[in-house]
């Protein structure tokens, strides 16, 4: 039998190892760090599925490595999802196959001394964030008077499954056969002078409301009308707002007459057969904005753009069924395809689909040709907030939507490679901003990992 001086200090021994385990537990961390994972496609897709961020949502992602020719990384790489503005690299796209390195501002024939001329579907006439002066100028100085005729245009201003409920907001102005002012308003201060309304033939059609108070913004425009109420409770002191108008043939030549300061009467009758073509802007200008800004009026206007080069009949519809029937066949999965922008939640595209979209891309256009007309971390555009860096590495077109964010492009990895890349998310239910950034976190990884 143990001595009781030595069972006492055995006991306090025990006592004292089992306390210090104890603390020692309390204070190791719940999620003790574990050796990571090598990093690779397998981790990848991990991180892709495993993401807190993106449970409860749906979502699909695909890499691709041009050089071995094959994916790195599918997920629901086959599935159709809503692509919001990731629509605007299949505009672009066709504009590649259709259109030549100008675009054409319109259409015109002579007659004595009348000059008759018509719509082309060119956005930029009188633009305020594209500077072009070609078209303007043109009518401005010709000697002979001045004639609008409407050309045939089958489109509607709204394309099938644009909320109706936003006709008031910038992003959403209607399209049409010969858009002025990139058919909207402009209302703008500085400091505490009066406002300014661009174009100035709109201001008789504003009236102030000094004490309501609006949801939808400092300038509402009548559902059906061009009539607009002014909320100065729902400004600041400094502000730029811009409202689309309804368009018409009246319309264009009333504006047409109020920014040419000449007359120009509108002329009811079939387009001249024997018409002559002034072309306007370069199209990578054109092309460059649509992109990095992501402006829904240049991309619809642009397939109407397209359309003209098939038939006399501007249709932003037949433009996209001719593109998805003569260079877009060869696809994964045919997409469901209805507008030039991606505003409508009808459009779904598969993530491989744009991978391949994106082969083609690069089949047209040599990568210094085609890079500086995307979206690049830091710089103008939707990715300005986002994958900042001295050199830029992600270029591509983002596209968002209530409930959808998704990016597609070409991402540079540290490791000297050049993947492409669809990472699309639809039917979440939290804020996009929470999407974008773990977005933005795993592929920052694969720049700076792969």
């Amino acid at each position: 039998m143990l001595p009781k001086p030595f069972l006492f200090c055995l006991r306090q021994y025990v006592l004292s190892f089992l306390c210090s385990c104890l603390l020692l537990a309390c204070s190791t961390p719940k999620h003790t760090p574990v050796a990571s994972a090598p990093y690779g496609p397998a981790e990848i897709k991990r991180q892709v599925l495993e993401s807190e961020v993106l449970k409860q949502r749906f979502v699909g992602f695909a890499l691709y490595d041009p050089e071995l020719g094959q994916m790195v990384v599918e997920h629901n790489a086959d599935k159709f999802f809503v692509p919001a503005s990731n629509t605007k690299l299949f505009t672009f796209y066709a504009c590649l196959k259709m259109l030549g390195d100008s675009i054409p501002a319109l259409k015109y024939a002579v007659r004595g001394d009348s000059l008759l001329f018509w719509g082309t579907g060119d956005p930029t006439f009188t633009h305020m964030d594209v500077k072009n002066t070609i078209a303007y100028d043109f009518l401005k100085n010709r000697p002979e008077k001045l004639f609008y005729i409407e050309a045939p245009f089958a489109s509607t201003p709204f394309a099938v499954n644009w909320g109706w409920d936003d006709y008031n907001y910038y992003y959403q102005p209607e399209r049409s056969v010969f858009p002025i002012h990139g058919n909207i308003i402009k209302f703008a201060r500085k400091e505490a002078n009066p406002y300014t309304t661009a174009p100035a033939w709109f201001e008789p059609l504003v009236k102030a409301d000094t004490v309501g108070v609006s949801r939808s913004g400092a300038f509402v425009r009548e559902l059906r009308t061009n009539d607009l109420t002014f909320y100065p409770k729902a400004t600041k002191d400094d502000f730029s707002v811009e409202v689309p108008f309804i368009t018409s043939p009246e319309m264009t030549v009333q504006l047409l007459a109020d920014t040419l300061k000449r007359p120009v009467e509108w002329l009811k009758r079939p387009v001249p057969q024997d018409a002559q073509t002034l072309y306007g802007l370069p199209a990578d200008t054109v092309y460059r904005r649509m992109l990095k800004v992501s402006d829904n009026l240049l991309a619809e206007q642009l397939m109407a753009l397209c359309s003209g080069t098939i038939s006399d009949t501007l249709s932003v519809e037949r433009g996209i069924a001719y593109a998805l029937e003569t260079f877009l066949a060869d696809l994964p999965d045919k997409p469901v395809w209805v507008d030039g922008s991606g505003l409508s939640t009808m459009n779904l595209f598969t993530p491989r689909s744009i991978i391949a979209l994106l082969q083609k891309l690069r089949q047209e256009r040599p990568d210094d040709r085609l890079l500086p007309l995307l979206a690049t971390g830091g710089q103008l555009g939707t990715f300005r907030n986002i994958y900042k860096a001295d050199v830029p590495y992600v270029f591509g077109k983002s596209g968002t939507l209530s409930h959808v964010h998704n990016q597609s492009g070409y991402i540079f990895t540290k490791s000297g490679k050049m993947l492409l890349f669809s990472f699309m998310n639809n039917n979440y239910a939290v804020s996009t901003s929470e999407i974008r950034e773990e977005m933005v976190r795993i592929m920052t990884e694969v720049h700076e990992r792969y």
